[in-house]
């Protein structure tokens, strides 16, 4: 039995009267990838949001190896430089280069020695492809490399776990696939991520496990091959006729 790195328990999340997340529980353990998936509004970018603390959930918990970080348990950012997350609209510095957005982070939150954060960002902005614009500035290139750049600098900081809150869409259809090549080589190497995506290939063939969500609940979770092809629940199988 695997030992979890996330446990996401009983976790709800209200704004004024409106409930936007219910009892969510589940864990992420080492290699998992995990994709959350359902229809726009049922939760899933709020509840990343939640477990990367950009927003204070109502009640609940958020165990990182076993210690409640909604307890203050770990700082922020020693938990955000652990639990990375790559957005769906990049958040690059704009008046910074490729190379200093990838390690600004390093070196202010990690406090690595600049050399060292420098030799980091370029391993990673090589392994996403993007080595040869290390001088470009955001505006200079295109959304696909924004977000390979984005997946670089979340890798710079070394994290254990990965969030990616619908990565591919803000871009456009041809430029999907690089960034999902990027991040199906991720999950080749093992790299334990936690992904909000419309992506259906991505989710039967390269996720562990998937977890379909609506108003705010998990109505279905399991392996690909169960949830993407052998629904239980009626809500699930209406959502997937859409996609598959």
């Amino acid at each position: 039995m695997k030992e979890p790195i996330l446990e996401i328990r009983h976790l709800s999340k209200t704004f004024g009267t409106h409930a936007v997340l219910k009892d969510v529980d589940f864990s992420v353990c080492k290699g998992d990838v995990t994709s959350i998936i359902g229809a726009s509004g049922s939760g899933k970018s709020t509840l990343l949001r939640c477990i990367n603390q950009l927003e204070t959930l109502t009640t609940g918990q958020i165990l990182f190896h076993g210690k409640d970080i909604t307890k203050g348990a770990m700082k922020v950012n020693e938990y955000r430089a652990r639990v990375g997350m790559v957005f769906q609209s990049f958040n690059l510095f704009a008046n910074m280069t490729v190379l200093d957005n990838c390690t600004v982070g390093q070196i202010r939150v990690n406090k690595t020695p600049k050399a060292q954060a420098r030799d980091r960002a370029m391993f990673y902005l090589n392994k996403v492809g993007m080595l040869p614009y290390i001088n470009a500035r955001p505006a200079q290139i295109s959304g696909g490399q924004k977000q390979r750049v984005a997946i670089a600098r979340a890798l710079a900081m070394q994290p254990e776990v990965l969030l990616f809150d619908e990565p591919t869409s803000a871009l456009d259809p041809e430029m999907v696939g690089e960034v999902l090549d990027v991040m199906k080589g991720l999950a080749a190497d093992n790299m334990t991520m936690l992904v909000v995506t419309h992506e259906m290939s991505f989710a039967r063939d390269v996720s562990t496990r998937v977890v379909y969500m609506a108003d705010g609940v998990i109505l279905e979770e399991g392996p690909p091959s169960q949830v993407l092809r052998d629904p239980k629940d009626p809500r699930t199988r209406e959502f997937l006729k859409r996609f598959l």
